[in-house]
């Protein structure tokens, strides 16, 4: 049986989207000072680097960029086998930092949790935020997003799919139903 796809946002939606966040983190955190990206691989990583460049053009200055891989934090390991390790990139100290943890989908929470294990290995940022591209509910921990760019209501048995092309920049966001 064929999977039905629906697109959710199509590219000028998504660029809409990281304008809205990269606005809505700077208003939050009154500017830039003290603040850094972080973006979960794979797909966080890129989206943090779409929002850095919409932050860095309305601000004027250079937010600090990282990368998080959380493959060995993850809680599921046991059960996926062996994954890819992605290397994490933290090229800048997190103590005292405005962290925003940067990911495409919000599902379960587990993958944010995760990520802020990794990070508190690196330093004590200040505070943490999330900014997700797509939230679709279903937390299985207290976890929420603090800037999200679209709310989509999901049964559990479907997925969220955010498509990247080749120079790593997302082109839509589908929604698959089995």
């Amino acid at each position: 049986m064929a999977k039905a796809e629906t697109m959710i946002l199509d590219k000028a939606g998504i660029a809409r989207a990281i304008t809205r966040i990269a606005h809505e983190i700077l208003e939050y955190n009154k500017g830039c000072e003290n603040l850094a990206l972080i973006g979960i691989r794979t797909g966080g990583d890129h989206l943090a680097s779409l929002i850095q460049s919409g932050i860095n053009g309305i601000e004027g200055g250079e937010v600090p960029l990282g990368t998080v891989d959380i493959t060995m934090y993850r809680d599921d390991l046991a059960v996926r086998g062996n994954l890819p390790i992605g290397k994490t990139e933290i090229p800048f100290p997190l103590d005292g930092k405005h962290v925003v943890l940067v990911d495409d989908v919000l599902y379960t929470g587990r993958t944010i949790r995760s990520a802020m294990d990794a990070l508190m290995d690196f330093g004590r940022p200040s505070t943490i935020q999330l900014a997700v591209l797509i939230d679709r509910g279903h937390r299985e921990l207290p976890i929420r997003a603090d800037y999200v760019g679209r709310n989509v209501p999901t049964a559990r048995e479907e997925d969220v799919e955010v498509v990247f092309n080749e120079e790593k920049t997302p082109v839509e966001v589908r929604l698959i139903k089995p």
